[in-house]
């Protein structure tokens, strides 16, 4: 066999959604659509959390981390894949898609992370809102958003390193951009003690993060639960339910992709879920935390308004 650097010096051939080309079309079109609206609506709130004096919060410090991570990973992927589906180019470069695979990963294992730091503030805020200014000052935010980039960092750095090292025998990735898994299936020696130590790293991104989450969860419904005021309480479940949505999303689509076992992923399936957290969860964010948001609609009205208050 020869080896990797000579055999796919020239690259990978992504074959998407060829499989299936009377989709292509409308996938296009359909992906074309989202791709513009994960771009606004994530822009958006960058752009008013940093403009309204309201949003200069915790919560929406937290909140512009997410939205620019949905952009990043959103664009490492969705432009490649409208190529793909327009059949103008199907290949990829070997340097190409190694840095393709090392950035997802960086932004994906950072996503989980920093969704652990969004519970544990919601948590500060149901359960000690005496202290929460207190705790969830400046330098802990700034500190727990870093640590969760370089948590992230070091995570895909570790499996793009492990990827890389394994010898492939095909150059037809099965897939529109260069995931993990569909990597993982072009491998032919030496699998199993990569895979057992690649499925150890994403078991201790994607597991102790999740646990973490049911925890905070646990213990803001038991402290909801002694609210007496229903308003409280439907107040409280609201900003929490919409944040338990999108970690249910990111997280179940992310187990089904990263912690099945190998011989058990299916390429076909794998690219309609990786479709999903790639195009439908980032457009879902914005959404799920602004639709119902007086503060989010009120920084609105005023940048709409030219800076008047809303009556």
């Amino acid at each position: 066999m020869q080896s990797f650097n000579v055999s796919f010096r020239d690259g990978f051939v992504l074959v998407g959604f060829s499989d299936w080309p009377h989709l292509e079309a409308f996938l296009f079109v359909f992906i074309s659509v989202f791709y513009c609206l994960t771009l606004f609506g994530n822009t958006a709130i960058i752009v008013l959390s940093r403009l309204d004096l309201r949003l200069h919060t915790p919560m929406y410090f937290f909140l512009c981390h997410l939205s620019f991570l949905d952009l990043c990973y959103t664009t490492s992927t969705v432009p490649q894949l409208l190529i793909n589906l327009r059949g103008l180019d199907r290949t990829i470069s070997y340097r190409g898609c190694v840095t393709q695979l090392f950035i997802f990963l960086t932004l994906v294992s950072t996503e989980c992370l920093l969704l652990v730091v969004m519970a544990f503030d919601r948590y500060t805020a149901v359960c000690r809102p005496l202290h929460y200014t207190t705790i969830m000052n400046p330098n802990l935010c700034h500190t727990m958003a870093l640590s969760s980039w370089m948590v992230g960092f070091v995570n895909s750095l570790i499996q793009t390193n492990l990827m890389m090292a394994m010898p492939l025998c095909s150059h037809r990735l099965n897939h529109f951009f260069c995931e993990l898994p569909a990597f993982v299936k072009l491998a032919c020696e030496d699998r199993e003690g990569t895979e057992v130590k690649m499925f150890v790293a994403r078991t201790i991104i994607l597991v102790i993060p999740a646990s973490l989450l049911l925890v905070s969860y646990a213990h803001i419904v038991r402290a909801v639960l002694k609210v007496k005021s229903m308003a409280g309480r439907r107040k409280a479940f609201g900003t929490c339910g919409s944040h338990l949505l999108v970690v249910s999303l990111f997280y179940g689509s992310g187990i089904y992709t990263y912690l099945q076992p190998m011989q058990n992923y299916s390429e076909s399936d794998g690219k309609f879920v990786a479709l999903f957290y790639t195009i439908i969860t980032p457009i879902l964010n914005p959404l799920i935390y602004t639709l119902r948001n007086k503060d989010v609609k009120g920084a609105v009205w005023k940048l709409l308004h030219g800076g008047r208050e809303r009556g």
